[in-house]
C-alpha cells in the first residue's frame, strides 16, 4: 500500500448497537510517510460510563464541547477518500464508522489491515500485543494511550515497522482486505418517546439518564426496563 489511513475511535463502550463515537482519530500515511491527520472529538449526547472517562480522560464536560457524530463521521469519510484502513484491533473501530456512515446515508466499503492480526503472525506467541506493548517493544512513542489521534499515529508507525521487519517474509500479512459487517440504519429517539421518558422518570421521581443520543430501539428497551421496574404512567 503506497496510501492508507491508520484510525483509531474512542467510544463509550464496545457494544455497537447500544454505544457512540467519542473521539475520531485519523492518519493519511503516503509511501512510510505521514501526509495528513483528522481529529474529532464527538458528542455522543448519552452519559459516558465513569470507567471510559477514566480510561481516555475524556470528560462528560468535554464531550459536549465536541462535534456531532454526523459531522465527524462525515469528515472522516472525506478526509479518508477511499483508501484502505489500518488499525489495531480494527473491527471496533470499522463497525461503529460503518454505522455512522448509514446512520447519515452515506456508506463505508473498504480494504483494511490489522496490526494485532499481523503481530499474532509474525511475533512470538509469548508476546503481548496489545498496542501499549507493541509500543514499548518497537519503542514508539505513546504519550496518550485512549487517546484516538495519538493511538492512530502509534498504529501507522507499527504497521511501518512491522512491514519493514516482516514484510518480505511475510507478505500476505500486510495485504488489506475486506472486512464484513452488517449494520442497519439507526433511528433516532423520537420526540414522543423523549416525552414519554421524562414524564416517567418525573413521576416515579428518578434520574433519567441523559437520551438525545439514543436510537428509537434504546429509548424503546429503556422505557420497558423502567415500567417493568417501576411501573406505567397513570391512565388519564
Amino acid at each position: 500500500m503506497r496510501e492508507y489511513v491508520a484510525v483509531d475511535l474512542e467510544m463509550t463502550g464496545l457494544r455497537l448497537a447500544r454505544d457512540k463515537i467519542l473521539e475520531i482519530g485519523a492518519v493519511l500515511m503516503k509511501d512510510g510517510r505521514e501526509a495528513g491527520r483528522y481529529h474529532a472529538l464527538v458528542n455522543p449526547r448519552v452519559e459516558i460510563p465513569q470507567e471510559i472517562q477514566a480510561l481516555t480522560g475524556i470528560t462528560q464536560t468535554m464531550a459536549v464541547q465536541g462535534v456531532e457524530a454526523s459531522q465527524a463521521v462525515k469528515e472522516f469519510l472525506q478526509f479518508y477518500g477511499g483508501r484502505p484502513l489500518v488499525g489495531h484491533n480494527i473491527s471496533f473501530d470499522y463497525g461503529f464508522l460503518k454505522q455512522g456512515a448509514v446512520n447519515v446515508g452515506l456508506s463505508l466499503e473498504t480494504a483494511v489491515a490489522d496490526t494485532l492480526k499481523i503481530a499474532r503472525k509474525v511475533l512470538p506467541k509469548e508476546q503481548k500485543k496489545n498496542l501499549e506493548a507493541l509500543c514499548g517493544l518497537f519503542e514508539i512513542p505513546l504519550a496518550e494511550h485512549h487517546r484516538a489521534l495519538e493511538d492512530a499515529a502509534a498504529t501507522a508507525r507499527l504497521f511501518e515497522i512491522l512491514k519493514e521487519r516482516y514484510g518480505g517474509t511475510c507478505p500476505e500479512a500486510f495485504v488489506p482486505a475486506p472486512l464484513q459487517i452488517k449494520v442497519k440504519k439507526q433511528g433516532p429517539i423520537t420526540p414522543r418517546q423523549k416525552k414519554y421518558l421524562k414524564e416517567l422518570a418525573k413521576y416515579h421521581k428518578i434520574e433519567l439518564p441523559l437520551v438525545d443520543g439514543y436510537t428509537r430501539s434504546q429509548a424503546s428497551r429503556l422505557m420497558d426496563q423502567l415500567i417493568a421496574q417501576y411501573g406505567r404512567l397513570p391512565k388519564e
